[in-house]
């Protein structure tokens, strides 16, 4: 099955989303969508500065994470979980999984990880109705954090959630809580210290090796297990977190002419992925059967983990 992926329309404003939301009024994006001025505990999104009962949770992930996410420790992991030899479920069992775990990296959320995926997948499907491969991506973008489970090894969150970013090259300043970085054993690696440290100029985003997390798992599953959505699903679920790039625009030297048209969509993506997080909850019930639909559109009824 061959999947036509039209063309996003996208503004031409390239201030990032935080730059216009300085007002604290909420933003009126492309489709129907409007961002809302705040997030769910009332501050501005993804605001690591702000004094709120959730500041040192996170500030002490993104410490352990900036320490021990390395280039050697990232592919290794990449190495043991390709494999997919953790067990086999579908999608939906793997849905049901995340409704045990808060993410720690998230300052916007305190709420089960299902909640957030059916937020996201809702806010799409109301703007973007005939792109249903966009609301399935939506729905299953996370399910990577299932590395968390007991059952999946129990991972630490600093190496399953939060931001990502390339390894094997200079760690760059608009990488939230960059200062961490001093402690990692990369950062003084002469080799790893510059620019493009052992990639080069254009290479393509497929020959960086990013920051081990659900974000690299789950893409390696839809890989393994030959998922028909296109490509860009697996561009969006691979990258979605990766803000240095597409809130930043850092690391732009890397990508090819390939990226840049992915990232188009993923640009599409990350407004619903961030801005949809909400206390309102997604009736579970009344919205199943549409998506087991597109499960069994897109995927095996059983995948290999």
């Amino acid at each position: 099955m061959t999947v036509i992926v039209p063309e996003p329309v996208l503004e031409e404003n390239h201030n990032s989303v935080e730059e216009q939301q300085k007002d604290g009024g909420a933003l009126d994006l492309d489709g129907e969508f409007v961002v809302p001025g705040s997030n769910a505990f009332g501050h501005s999104f993804r605001d690591y500065e702000k004094e709120t009962a959730r500041r040192a949770t996170v500030e002490e992930f993104y410490r352990v994470n900036h320490i021990y996410q390395t280039y050697d420790f990232a592919k290794r992991k990449k190495e043991e979980y390709g494999k997919l030899q953790k067990g086999e479920m579908s999608i939906w069992e793997c849905v049901e999984l995340l409704n045990e775990f808060v993410d720690e990296s998230d300052p916007d959320l305190d709420e089960p990880q299902i909640e957030h995926l059916l937020q996201s997948a809702e806010a799409i499907r109301r703007d973007y109705p005939d792109q249903d491969w966009l609301h399935l991506t939506a729905l299953i973008h996370d399910l990577g954090k299932v590395l968390l489970h007991p059952t999946f090894g129990g991972e630490p969150q600093w190496c399953v959630v939060g931001d990502t970013f390339p390894l094997g090259c200079a760690f760059d300043e608009s990488i939230v809580h960059h200062r961490y970085f001093k402690e990692n054993p990369d950062y003084n690696n002469s080799l790893f210290r510059t620019r493009l440290g052992v990639y080069t100029e254009n290479c393509g985003l497929d020959k960086v090796t990013m920051s081990w997390g659900h974000d690299e798992y789950m893409y390696l599953v839809m890989k393994g297990n030959e998922t028909k959505l296109p490509p860009a699903a697996l561009f969006i679920v691979r990258f979605h977190s990766f803000y240095a790039l597409h809130h930043s625009v850092a690391y732009t030297y890397l990508m090819n002419e390939d990226d840049r048209e992915m990232l188009k969509w993923l640009l599409v993506f990350n407004k619903y992925d961030l801005y949809s997080k909400s206390k309102v909850k997604i009736d579970l019930e009344e919205v199943k059967p549409y998506y087991l639909s597109l499960i069994g559109k897109y995927f095996p009824e059983k995948l290999r983990w």
